[in-house]
């Protein structure tokens, strides 16, 4: 406990220190090592007042979130923070909490139990519990609005979002900002207010507002919640727990916190996006490839291709303050490609995300030009041309001919073969698949396709770069789609095969969207453009398999020139605003083609949609782990979390799939398979994990072992 808090003395300042690299976290001992020097201080009758404070970078950046999982899995009863902060709220002597860095979560909640707060200019408070499916616990709902207000409480507990110590300020989280040593300024402000009776956080009800006032600001909280958080329960349960702040007194608040915190932590939506939070950091983790393996410094970069996905991953570079030069091969298209970038950056600055200048350096790091020019110096090359074959090993031959040695040679391909781009150059060591999203400035997804020459070198920089890029690297091996692309096709497929047999599109959008995915799949064609997609399946028709049903409906929309938004008409019309209705031709086009293939069309309810479409999603993963074309289950989950807008409450694909239970998954399967045929073959994975008893996180615990 004495090495994790520590007790100094400032003359009559009593000084408690935290020191537990490398954020601080509230791991068990932590609350009781403060507690006890708390209970020390007040019996110390040289000492007149307290300092908290953080050892290292930061205060307390929050709970130790692997605590959550031991506590729902039994393994350890639930520790409350309520009786140490009780005991700071109670010191008969003032407590000031000295905040740098974050104070965040629980570490924020033991600062408001504080009589006073000082920070240092560059520091950040928020209450970020609900990314996480929960709320605050420790009273930072009945506290923070106290502290802050009611409208400033519902913000930061309801959206998670953290606030500068300017704004903390403002709002009356905080009494002072420090300028200079933090730890002196605080002592400094300690013995300003040593010997005046300390003000209790608990008691102030200046800023709980009536519930007329309130009325409106929680009826708005809750609609923007349901809008922007569409299927989580916690941010209305913070919202509740605010609430509760400003109709109970703080002991029943406290109360009525604790029961909604309780529901959250035992959810399966908290579980899930710890899931999620773990996913994000497990990704990082490369078997094969140590953690000290060299990287290449990234200094200059190029593009080949000003289209969508050139343009956005020029920005990547750009917003990361890496210059790079932007090749078109036709004036046209380049200044088309340009005025996008310029327009998305204006959008950016006129919703507030940042300044004029910010935009204007931005922009200067991108050279727009015709020529290979300056080529020759970049240390990694981005090809983003056309989805063809023959046109991007026509692309990387001509880099292979300019790019110096150890240069990264990197395709935005989304479904191509790797290697046989990579073998049209004398480097295939070099080559590697850098898929991006779209659109790519702004999708976190980055998947980093593995060659089967690709060096450790350049994989481990390209994961090292995703984050330069403010991207979730996840490496992935080299298949037709590789994971994620390669999960979708199923995933469509079913989506098509169900408005073939009978139920409309717009119900079959609707039913994922109620299921919580950020678009139903026809809508997506829609918007990624279904020609996108007909060009692929043309590339590789002649791998399919003769005799086996094929989606007809989407081929059929593009040999009409309906490619979806982009031409006013897909598998909706869109006006001139591109909102989406559903189109008659459409449902005739989708009859027309149920007729040729034979199919007796039914009423289909929304369960066998969503069973339908995401649990072809889910075999294919399991046979994706099963090739090893993924690393681990939770690899899959990011890149559905991250690329795909699969809900985030949800965990991703493979998780879910374990909470529905694999048993009942499989079975599922298996009946799929009796009455639609081949293409449902169980995959032998599933059918192991389901006859075991087990789920994809054992399967992962396995692999690691």
């Amino acid at each position: 406990m004495g090495e994790l808090v520590r007790f100094s003395l400032d003359g009559e300042i009593g000084v408690i220190t935290i020191d537990n690299p490398p954020v601080n976290a509230l791991s068990p001992g932590v609350p009781e090592g403060i507690g006890t020097l708390i209970e020390q201080a007040c019996r110390n009758d040289s000492v007149r007042a307290i300092v908290v404070i953080g050892a290292g970078r930061t205060f307390i950046a929050g709970a130790d979130i692997k605590e959550f999982g031991k506590i729902t899995a039994g393994q350890r009863p639930r520790l409350t923070l309520h009786p140490l902060l009780n005991a700071i709220e109670n010191s008969p002597k003032p407590v000031v909490m000295a905040i740098h860095g974050t104070a965040f979560g629980g570490g924020l909640e033991v600062a408001m139990s504080g009589h006073y707060r000082v920070a240092a200019q560059d520091a950040q408070v928020g209450q970020p519990e609900v990314k996480l499916g929960i709320i605050p616990g420790a009273a930072g709902t009945q506290r923070l609005p106290r502290l802050a207000g009611v409208a400033r409480a519902v913000e930061m507990c309801a959206f998670g979002e953290p606030v500068s110590a300017t704004v903390a300020f403002a709002d009356g989280i905080v009494d002072r900002i420090i300028d200079g040593d933090l730890l002196a300024g605080a002592v400094a402000f300690a013995r300003e207010i040593a010997g005046i009776a300390p003000p209790k956080p608990s008691e102030r009800t200046g800023k709980l507002g009536d519930a007329a006032a309130n009325a409106p600001l929680f009826a708005s909280a809750r609609e923007r919640a349901r809008k922007t958080k569409r299927g989580w329960m916690a941010p209305l349960a913070a919202i509740d727990a605010v609430e509760a702040a400003t109709t109970l007194s703080f002991a029943e608040g406290c109360a009525k916190e604790a029961d909604l915190f309780q529901q959250c932590l035992f959810s399966d939506q908290s579980k899930a996006l710890i899931h999620a939070f773990f996913g994000e950091r497990a990704v990082n983790k490369i078997p094969g490839i140590p953690k000290e393996t060299s990287t290449l410094p990234i200094r200059r970069a190029a593009v080949v291709g000003a289209g969508t996905m050139g343009g956005g991953i020029a920005m990547n570079y750009a917003n990361a303050g890496i210059p790079v030069v932007l090749k078109e091969t036709a004036q046209e298209a380049l200044d088309r490609g340009m005025a996008t970038i310029r327009r998305n950056y204006a959008n950016s600055v006129k919703n507030g995300r940042f300044s004029q200048a910010v935009m204007d350096k931005r922009l200067a790091l991108i050279t727009p030009q015709l020529t290979y020019d300056g080529f020759e110096n970049a240390d990694i090359i981005a090809e983003a041309v056309f989805e063809g074959m023959a046109l991007k090993k026509e692309v990387f031959a001509e880099l292979d001919k300019i790019a110096k040695p150890d240069a990264i040679l990197a395709s935005n391909t989304s479904t191509l073969d790797i290697d046989e781009i990579a073998r049209t150059t004398s480097r295939p060591h070099m080559v590697i698949g850098h898929h991006y999203f779209s659109p790519a400035n702004v999708m976190r997804l980055l998947e980093i396709v593995r060659g089967a020459e690709t060096s450790n070198e350049v994989i481990a920089t390209s994961m090292a770069l995703a984050k330069k890029l403010n991207k979730v690297g996840v490496l992935v091996g080299n298949c037709r789609g590789f994971a994620g692309n390669r999960m979708l096709g199923p995933y469509g497929r079913e989506a098509q095969f169900l408005v073939e047999e009978g139920a409309p599109v717009d119900a079959v959008d609707r039913a994922l969207y109620e299921f919580g995915m950020a678009m139903g799949p026809l809508a997506m064609n829609d918007l990624a453009g279904l020609d996108v997609g007909w060009r692929i399946r043309k590339e590789y028709q002649h791998l399919e398999k003769p005799g086996l049903r094929q989606p007809r409906v989407a081929d059929r929309l593009c040999e009409l020139g309906r490619y979806g938004q982009k031409t006013g008409a897909g598998y909706y019309k869109y006006d001139e605003n591109r909102k989406a209705s559903p189109d008659p031709e459409v449902t005739a086009i989708i009859e027309e083609v149920a007729k040729e293939q034979g199919i007796v069309r039914r009423e289909i309810d929304a369960g066998e949609i969503v069973e339908r479409t995401i649990y072809a999603l889910v075999n294919e993963g399991a046979k994706i782990l099963e090739e090893g074309i993924a690393l681990r289950a939770v690899d899959l989950d990011i890149i559905y979390l991250t690329g795909y807008g699969f809900p985030a409450f949800r965990g991703g694909p493979m998780w879910y799939a374990s909470t529905v239970g694999l048993a009942k998954v499989h079975e599922r399967i298996c009946s799929f398979h009796g009455i639609h045929g081949e293409k449902w073959e169980p995959a032998p994975l599933l059918a192991r994990l389901a006859a075991q008893g087990k789920t994809f996180e054992d399967f992962d615990k396995e692999k690691s072992a």
